[in-house]
This record gives C-alpha cells, sequence and structure tokens, in this order.
C-alpha cells in the first residue's frame, strides 16, 4: 500500500495491517469515551446530614406544638440542611484493554484514509517561533483545523503554534483517539509515521 507525500509527488510504502482496516464504529466509540471519562477529575462532593456542622438538638418536641415532627434543622428537608444523596469523589475511568485500544486507532488511521483527511508530508518545520510563518506554511498543506504530529516537535513549532485555535501539534507518545477524531485533517511526517507503523503494526 502506498501514500503519497504532498508536494513532491514521492509516495512511502505502509502497513496494509495499519492503513486498510474497516472502519469499527462502535469499538472507537469505546476507545473515545474511555479516554475522555479518564480526564474526569471525580472530585465533586457535597455533605450528608451526619456531616454538617449543627442539627444535634431537636428543634421542637415531637407532640402539642401543632407543627410537622421534626428531628433535625439539617434534616434535608430544611433550607441550608444536607444533600439526601450526597456526592462523593470517585473514579470514573474505565478499564479499556490494550490490544483493543490498537485496533481503534488502526480503526481511525484506516478511515482518516479513506476520507481523504491525513496527510503525509515529509517534514513539518518551522525555523523561528513565528505564527505568521506557521500560518503561511500551514495553509500550503491542510486547513486551520488540524492535528499536526511530528517525530520530535521543534519549540519553534510548539510556540508558533500555540496560540492558533483548533491547531494542536503533538508527538506519537501524546496521540490520543479524541484528537485524530475530533479535527478535520491530520498532518503527519514521515519520520512519525514510520513510529507509528512500529507501534501499531
Amino acid at each position: 500500500m502506498e501514500l503519497q507525500i504532498h508536494g513532491n509527488g514521492s509516495s512511502v510504502a505502509v502497513s496494509e495491517a495499519l492503513f486498510g482496516r474497516d472502519f469499527n464504529e462502535p469499538l472507537v466509540h469505546q476507545a473515545v469515551v474511555a479516554y475522555m471519562a479518564g480526564g474526569r477529575s471525580g472530585t465533586k462532593a457535597q455533605k450528608s446530614r451526619s456531616e454538617v456542622r449543627g442539627g444535634g438538638i431537636k428543634p421542637w418536641r415531637q407532640k402539642g406544638s401543632g407543627r410537622a415532627r421534626a428531628g433535625s434543622i439539617r434534616s434535608p428537608l430544611w433550607r441550608g440542611g444536607a444533600r439526601a444523596f450526597a456526592a462523593k469523589p470517585r473514579n470514573y475511568t474505565q478499564k479499556l484493554n490494550k490490544k483493543m485500544y490498537r485496533a481503534a486507532m488502526r480503526s481511525i488511521f484506516s478511515e482518516l484514509l479513506r476520507q481523504g483527511r491525513l496527510v503525509l508530508v515529509e517534514q513539518f518545520a518551522v525555523t523561528e517561533p513565528k505564527t505568521k510563518a506557521f500560518l503561511t506554511s500551514l495553509d500550503g498543506v491542510a486547513t486551520r483545523n488540524a492535528l499536526i504530529v511530528t517525530a520530535e516537535p521543534s519549540n519553534a513549532l510548539w510556540l508558533s503554534a500555540r496560540n492558533v485555535p483548533h491547531v494542536d501539534v503533538t508527538d506519537v507518545s501524546g496521540l490520543d483517539p479524541v484528537r485524530l477524531v475530533g479535527h478535520e485533517q491530520v498532518v503527519m511526517d514521515v519520520a512519525a509515521l514510520k513510529q507509528i507503523e512500529e507501534w501499531l503494526a
């Protein structure tokens, strides 16, 4: 299988196991949900009636006052009282086998190629940290809603792209299914492609 390199007309041989897979939508959805769930902090906390300060004494006697019986001013029914089902810190992470995660990534790359959203370049280099120069280079390759994947992102490239909305720069170790699916195009250099092949193929 051959992938065309943008700009110079040459091509690179790639693995059919990486870019020739059918799109497994349920598996990709599971990988995306698991990744996003893992990013949740889960630190929400509320107080139950045993944790709210005060309310230790019965506000009035049980019978004879004509009012409804009450045992604590910190009841969930009262203003300033506790929560009936108080939220507690929890872990939202979902288990996803390594084999399933890699299969989902292969499925995403295959679908990106089929849809024409994967752009292969020889090298995406920026000599100086200038956003204007970066956008000039990007406009010649892809849209301004793109994920740039390089083997070794330079500091100039990071600084040039960080203020551009809808544009992300990452190395291969920082790839995740959410960013791959969420951008209109994925721009990848040849060195990064080789690393991804070693990882997934």
